[in-house]
Parts: structure tokens; sequence; C-alpha cells
């Protein structure tokens, strides 16, 4: 097999669309990933109870304890991170929810004096939004209040249900904003017209229930690997990247163990990570000569820094009537952001996105949050508990933006090895007094507004440990590169040919859920690599 021009690491949603797009032009691309292709053979209905879901989809990287995992310790940590690898990456478990970043989102350190600025705004990202909301065919509303005019998804959004309506009518009774919500959920009959997804019209939802029958969810598996094969691209699965070949300064490749256990080399001109914000700092660190420990490309020392995981808190109202909440997609029916932009009033500064979704079906009652720390969902009032709560509950999620600090930061755990023989990690991240405050406000306000649209009880999880999906932050963009360990365009500044683009480079995380930002950002990176490199 002769060596690509390109190698990417991790098929998730940056690796899928990287490759789709390189491919197209004409790009001799190769991708490692070191899971496989999702088995849909067992889908999950929204309102059967099937125990096994849970062992057939676990979250936790350690639970689900594959051969596509490394040991992840986050002992030190009050939330776990979450992820999913193989083809799709963690877009194959996600809830679709699509949203755009706002513009005061990429310079939070010139309007609020904390974290930092990005090295460009909203309006040099914002085309990137529209091509990638084509090309998975989001479902949404332009004219959002809070965004300056630009490009709109290609589908309506998806309708609201009974639980959408009455806290619509609950916000507007308080005068607080509130806009439908954006999916990665497109109705079926439009896969064909995508430019990439050729499967998605026969293909089934997945394994979580974002849409219905009618629908298809976006995951990078469903919308982008099937065209960027087509295209000519090439895929291993079972690949497990132990490290990175350096030499003279630049990458020559990979060194990776195959499915069958066997230590193989891949060479390239180019090597580009998207292996998460946790995978993509472990293989940096675990890349470097023995003698200096720093890893690779780390000569500013911010390789596994910044690491920034979304706190997030959920309250869900429970109503006397049917409001569909078992049965409507999981993706968020509205959000807002009417508290979103800092308020020194207030007594911290940033905010969070409210998103509205429904409860879930019997296993949601049984094992998410925040129904875990009710002890009302067990014992001889079971049955009159899920009667009383399943269709007739509603729930925000409170997605807080997690200012960056040095000190939250991803480390190799050498005591423990994947199956490549390569290091764990061990996540050490500390919620600070400002996130706390954040979503005590916040929560506060989302109760309210669940009383006021009806529900009789009200629980709520102030900080949801099993919600670490959103890695974010450690190889940081920038211009310098004593702060930063790539340039604006996902270059790492000491390995010219060694590139990043997946959501670690971020410098600041906002508070909306990434998939949109990471997606735009691929697209973004993918371009400016076509027209630096000579090919």
């Amino acid at each position: 097999m002769s060596d690509p021009d390109v190698l990417i690491v991790g098929a998730g949603l940056a690796g899928g669309m990287t490759a789709a797009v390189l491919a197209e032009r004409g790009l001799d691309v190769h991708c490692l990933e070191q899971g496989d292709w999702p088995d849909y053979s067992a889908p999950v209905h929204p309102l059967a109870f099937d125990p096994e879901t849970h062992r057939r989809w676990p979250r936790l990287p350690n639970e689900r304890n594959s051969s596509a995992d490394y040991p992840l310790t986050a002992e030190d940590s009050p939330i776990d991170p979450l992820m999913w690898n193989g083809v799709g990456g963690s877009t194959v478990l996600y809830l679709a929810k699509w949203h755009r970043m706002l513009p005061g989102d990429f310079r939070v350190r010139s309007s609020d004096g904390v974290g930092a600025d990005w090295p460009f705004g909203y309006q040099e990202l914002e085309p990137w939004y529209t091509e990638a909301e084509a090309q998975l065919g989001v479902s949404g509303l332009a004219g959002d209040p809070a965004y300056p005019p630009g490009g709109a998804p290609p589908h309506p959004p998806l309708p609201l249900r009974d639980f959408g309506r009455r806290m619509a009518h609950a916000l507007d009774s308080r005068g607080w904003a509130w806009w439908p919500g954006a999916s990665a959920v497109f109705p079926r009959e439009s896969a064909a017209s995508l430019p990439y997804s050729a499967a998605a019209a026969g293909h089934d939802l997945g394994a979580v229930s974002t849409g219905r029958r009618a629908t298809v969810k976006a995951s990078a598996d469903v919308s982008h690997w099937p065209g960027a094969l087509r295209a000519g691209a090439r895929l291993t699965t079972g690949a497990q990247v132990r490290r990175l070949l350096l030499s003279r300064g630049r990458a020559d490749g990979v060194e990776y163990c195959d499915a069958q256990g066997r230590i193989r080399t891949m060479r390239a001109k180019q090597v580009i990570l998207c292996a998460n914000g946790i995978g993509t700092a472990r293989l940096l660190l675990a890349s470097g000569d023995t003698a200096s420990d720093r890893g690779a490309a780390n000569s500013s020392g911010m390789v596994g820094r910044n690491l920034m995981l979304h706190p997030l808190a959920a309250a869900v109202g429970v109503f006397a009537e049917e409001v569909d909440g078992a049965v409507s997609p999981l993706g968020a029916q509205l959000q807002s952001t009417h508290f979103y932009e800092t308020d020194p009033g207030r007594g911290f500064v940033r905010g969070a996105k409210w998103g509205l979704q429904p409860a879930g079906g019997p296993e949601a009652h049984l094992f998410s949050y925040p129904w875990t720390s009710d002890p009302g969902r067990w014992g001889a009032g079971f049955a009159a508990t899920m009667r009383e709560r399943l269709g007739h509950s509603a729930m925000w999620s409170i997605v807080s933006e997690d200012l960056p600090s040095p000190e939250n930061r991803v480390l190799l755990d050498p005591r423990v090895r994947d199956r490549a023989g390569g290091p764990g990690v061990r996540v050490r991240y500390r919620q600070d007094g400002n996130s706390r405050r954040l979503l005590a406000f916040h929560l506060a306000r989302a109760c309210e507004s669940l009383r006021a649209a009806g529900a009789h009880t009200v629980l709520q999880e102030p900080l949801v440990r099993a919600s670490g999906w959103h890695l974010m932050g450690t190889a940081r963009m920038g211009e310098d590169p004593r702060t930063s360990v790539t340039d604006p365009w996902g270059r790492c500044h000491d390995v010219p040919n060694l590139h990043i683009f997946d959501s670690s480079t971020w410098p600041t995380s906002s508070g909306f859920n990434p998939a949109a930002t990471q997606a735009a950002m691929a697209l973004r990176s993918s371009a400016h690599f076509l027209s630096e490199e000579s090919w």
C-alpha cells in the first residue's frame, strides 16, 4: 500500500468532513480509526424498556471496556469525560443539537477580561457554518435576533410538541427570549440530495432516538463517510495509533496497532489529528522524545492544558397532563440565550444556553439525569411514579460556558495501558467558583420557567456528572507560538506538516454544544489546507 498524501487520525465529525473534502479534491487520504463501524442491528426504540441498551451503547469508555478504547481515569474531576470511539465518533450517540456560537463568544478576553480571544471572529466562520448545515441537512430557523444576518439551515425546524409550546408561552410571559432549536436531523426524502450521504436514505437513526422514522440523524458515519469513501478516501478501522513518528522537526507518519494486534507504521506527507480534546492531547504527549518528556508540538507547554468540559445542570418539570414528553425527538425543541451574556450584577461572568428537550422514554426516567438522584423512581411507588412522569415531563439542559484554566488538563497515566501498549489518560479538572455561581443562577431561573409553564413537580441536578461529551481546549490555537500549539488554521507551530482540526484547538468553549462549530472549523481548516499545500 502506497503512502498517502494525508493521514487523518480519527473518523468522527472532524475526520469525516475533512476526509470527504480532501478526497473530493483528488488527494490520497487515509484515515486510521481505533474503533469500528457502529452496529445498528439492535436499534433503540424510544418507548421500549430494554436494560441491554446501556450495555450495548455505554458512554463511559471504562464501562464500555472495548478494544477501541484507552483507559481513562477521572477521579480528579466532578465530570466524567464521555466519548464514542468508532466511525462517526461521538456523533453516533449525540442528540444532534445544532448551535452556532454567538459573535461575542469569540472575544471574551476583550469583553469580559477572562479566557482568551479567538484569532478570528464569527463573521469569518459564518460561511462555513452555512456550508456545514447544508452538508448535514440541518433543520432550523434563520432570523434569531441574537445573531447577525447569515445563511439559513436547509430544512425548517422540527415542530414544537406540546411541552415546547407550553414552555414558549411561559418564557413569553416573563419576557425571556427563546428561539426554535436547530437539529442535525433532516427529512429522509432529502437524503439523496445531500452532497455526501448516499446511504442515509435507508439508514436507521442509530443508537439514540433523535428523530422519527421519517427523519435521519446526521452522524458522521451516515452523513460523510459514504461520500468520502466513494471519492477515494481509505479508512482502516481497529487501528489504535500509539505515537507520531517525528524527524527533523516534521511528522513522518504514525505507529499504530492494527485489529490483529500487529504493530505497524504508516507514513504520509501530512498528518491531521481529529481524535477529540482528550485523544489528540494524549497522542501528542505520548510522542515526544524521552529527554524532554514534553511531547510533540509542545514548546509552549500548552498541550493537555485548558481542558474544558461544559459543566451541565438539568431541570425536569412534571405536568399533570400528557405533554408529548416521551415521543419527541431528543434534540432541542427550543433554546434560550436570554441570560447568556455577562451581567455584573449576577456575581459571575459569561452565561449558559438552555435547551428544552423531552424527558424521554422509560429508560431515561430510570437511568438519566436528573432522575438518578430521585429515590422515588424505585421501590413500592415505582409503577405509580412511572405513570405520573412518562410522557408528562420536559427537561431543560443548561450548558454553561467553561472558562479555560491551565490547571484543568489531560495527563498521561503510564500505570494503565491500552491494547497497543500506549499509556492511559488521567483527567485533572476542577469546577471553579464562577462556574458554580453561574449554574446555580441559571438553574433557579429554569426551574422558575417550568413552574410558570404549569409543572407541579420540578426535579433538578445542579451538576450532572455523566455529561462530559464536550472535550475542548487541550491544544489551543493562536498567533503566538509561546502561548499556543497551532496557528489559527490548525497547523502546529512546532511541526509544520502536523495539523489539528478538532475542538482541542479552541481557546474558549462558549456555552453551546460544539458540533456546529466543530463542523464549520473542519471545513474552514480543510479549505485553507488545500490552498496552502502544493499538490
